[in-house]
This record gives structure tokens, C-alpha cells and sequence, in this order.
């Protein structure tokens, strides 16, 4: 059995242009800020991670884009594959998510938090919607630049998730 310094804060991300890759690296930054009982932080791809990974983590950070007003694929395909496996054995554990979107996010953030609320997680904030403002082909396409000010959101949501778990909040 582990004890919690050997557990970590997972990161899980998808992105096609960079922006939710730019926005999970943000809270990962967040995580790894200095307490007294300094959490660990795991960041992975979607396609990479397995039930084994959900299982150690103390929390989640789930990072991903809005495509055609939905989840993307591959953070679709993460919930699919691990749901079930980790059904029950990660009830009450905090969580927060963060979606890049073009200029709604809404129906994305629906589902993803229709999934944690089945997983019964528990919601550490408002998850944070960052809007580009895409809307045409290439700017969809187009390899995305996050704000210094949206990053920072991203940073201090991480930073909130560690410092709430090294105080016993969550």
C-alpha cells in the first residue's frame, strides 16, 4: 500500500494545437509551487494513461479542447477506456478541468463533468473555459498562443489543487 508522499497529482491533457497542452503545463507548474507537504505531479497524454495511473493519484486535473462542441476524441476515448475500471474506487477525490475552447465550451465542460460526477469526484472550483476565438478554418487549425493571464489561471488552479490537498481541504 502507498502512503501519500508516494501519490502525485495527475494532469491529463489533450490538445491538436498546443492550447490545452500550454494550459496543462501551466498547472503542473501550479502543482509543483513549493508547501509544506509538496505534492508530486504526473502530466500525461490521454492516450496514455491507464486505470493503474488513476488509481495512485491523489487528484485530477483534466486539460482538454472543445471540438465540434464536444470532448475531444482522444480525452473521450481516456474516459471510455477507464471509467469502468476505476468506477468506485476513486469516489470523493478532487479534481478540477479546463477546457480551450473557440468561443463556447460549454457542452464540452457538460459532458466531462456529467462523467467526474458519475466517478463521484468532487469539484475543486468553476472549471476554467480559455476562448480563443477561433472561427474559421485556418484559425481553427492554427497553432494556439494561451495569455499570460489565461496561463496564470491555469497555474493558480494547480496551485489550489496542491496547496487543498497538502492542508487536508480535499
Amino acid at each position: 500500500m502507498q502512503n501519500n508522499s508516494d501519490k502525485y497529482i495527475l494532469i491529463i491533457w489533450d490538445s491538436m494545437t498546443g492550447g490545452s497542452k500550454a494550459m496543462a503545463q501551466a498547472a503542473a507548474q501550479g502543482v509543483s509551487t513549493d508547501t509544506e507537504t509538496p505534492n508530486r505531479v504526473i502530466i500525461l497524454h490521454a492516450d496514455d494513461v491507464n486505470d493503474t495511473d488513476m488509481l495512485g493519484a491523489l487528484g485530477y486535473i483534466f486539460v482538454f479542447p472543445e471540438r465540434l462542441a464536444a470532448i475531444s476524441g482522444p480525452m473521450k476515448s481516456f474516459f471510455d477506456r477507464n471509467y469502468y475500471p476505476c468506477l468506485g474506487q476513486i469516489e470523493a477525490r478532487p479534481y478540477a478541468m479546463m477546457i480551450c475552447a473557440g468561443s463556447d465550451g460549454e457542452n464540452a465542460l457538460r459532458q466531462g463533468m456529467r462523467i467526474c460526477q458519475g466517478w463521484r469526484l468532487k469539484p475543486v472550483q468553476k472549471a476554467i473555459i480559455i476562448k480563443t476565438y477561433a472561427q474559421t478554418n485556418e484559425e481553427i487549425l492554427a497553432p494556439k498562443t494561451i495569455s499570460k493571464g489565461d496561463l496564470q489561471k491555469c497555474y493558480d488552479l494547480g496551485a489550489l489543487l496542491t496547496n487543498g490537498l497538502s492542508m487536508g481541504i480535499f
